[in-house]
């Protein structure tokens, strides 16, 4: 593998050849055995993302349930996540050869369209929920009359057409390079122009985190100090603290995965523009981006724990799907232990249902 690497070799937010030609520090190197560490992280991603997306459909899917606004918001988060886990594995490969893409330009454009719209896609659609449980928590009579499952299904609609939009540049621009200086055909993006750059970065950092992440903790910041301040609450109870708790994990969960991501996208940016040149810096953003990226697609593997599997409702959907599938195998053992599992997950208190049949 050369020495020199471009800003953001794998997902290749500059044009790699330009990023070669500017960079003005010349012992930039990839960290020692990235083409292990980093196919291993999204291999557990995937496994994890998976499997807990993939429960959440079949749970969410069920006629009984599905019906709902915060359940219409779920099951639009775990489609959003498991597609864009479908096209990990390609990704996991293209790090462990040390960007050499052997998939062709058409699945180059095809996975990193998924990347771009998920990116998108699944933080609308946190935000939307966030701004759901606000409605129906702090404002529960206004909520009667405007959380409506078909408006919620409108809106899911409008937001997947918003993030296909956005994400047209990154498949129009990205396509399989072969890259001289490195002696691989990676799959990057190749805009026309710095100006290109400048606006899609900026406009990933706004729409894709700032903006977002406002909306979040404000909800959820206003979701605190409601139940804070709700007569007749006991504040020493351990529901409280549970709810509390669960409010700052979702906030947390956020800032933490996607936060790095932007703020080394930021700086890239500035570098691009020239009005930051420091041999640091740019190193620092050379290394940390792929790792950045790691957690960022953790996100995908945490969203349906964080948001399903905490609540009660949910929990007791899973076990009853478990129990009624395996009734006409061993209806008398393996029923009566699920029922008793049930049984537990529903005395374990959370926020609960935010309506009837919300997770």
């Amino acid at each position: 593998m050369a020495a020199l690497l471009p800003f953001n070799v794998s997902f290749g937010n500059t044009s790699l050849e330009e990023s070669v030609v500017r960079t003005t520090c010349h012992n930039i190197s990839v960290v020692p055995h990235q083409n292990i560490f980093i196919p291993t992280i999204y291999s557990i991603i995937f496994i994890l993302g998976v499997l807990g997306n993939g429960l959440v459909l079949v749970v969410l899917c069920q006629g009984s349930c599905r019906n709902t606004v915060a359940n219409t918001y779920m099951l639009n988060l775990a489609l959003s996540d498991l597609l864009f886990l479908l096209s990990l594995p390609f990704w996991a490969v293209y790090y462990s050869l040390d960007y050499q893409w052997l998939f062709g330009g058409l699945m180059c454009k095809l996975c990193g369209g998924l990347l771009t719209l998920n990116l998108y896609a699944s933080i609308f659609f946190i935000t939307c929920m966030s701004m759901d449980r606000y409605l129906a928590i702090v404002h529960p009579l206004t909520a009667q009359s405007c959380r409506r499952p078909c408006r919620a299904r409108l809106l899911s609609g409008l937001l997947w057409v918003l993030a296909g939009l956005i994400s047209i540049p990154a498949v129009v621009f990205r396509d399989s390079h072969y890259i001289q200086q490195l002696g691989v055909s990676a799959c990057v993006l190749h805009y026309p122009g710095q100006n290109w750059f400048v606006a899609l970065a900026l406009m990933k950092n706004v729409l894709g985190f700032l903006l977002p992440f406002g909306v979040i903790s404000s909800c959820y910041c206003s979701i605190a100090r409601h139940l804070l301040g709700a007569p007749g609450l006991d504040k020493r109870s351990g529901n409280l603290d549970k709810v509390l708790k669960t409010v700052l994990a979702v906030v947390l969960a956020f800032f933490l995965c996607w936060g790095p991501f932007h703020v080394l996208t930021f700086l890239e940016v500035l570098m691009s523009m020239e009005a930051l040149q420091v041999c640091w810096v740019e190193e620092a953003v050379s290394l940390g981006l792929p790792f950045t990226l790691c957690l960022g697609f953790s996100n995908s593997a945490i969203n349906p724990f964080l948001y399903c599997f905490v609540g009660n409702h949910f929990r007791g959907q899973l076990s009853s799907i478990y129990q009624s599938h395996s009734s006409s195998l061993r209806p008398d053992s393996l029923s009566t232990r699920l029922s008793s599992f049930s049984r537990k997950l529903n005395e374990m208190r959370d926020l609960g249902p935010l309506d009837h049949g919300a997770a």
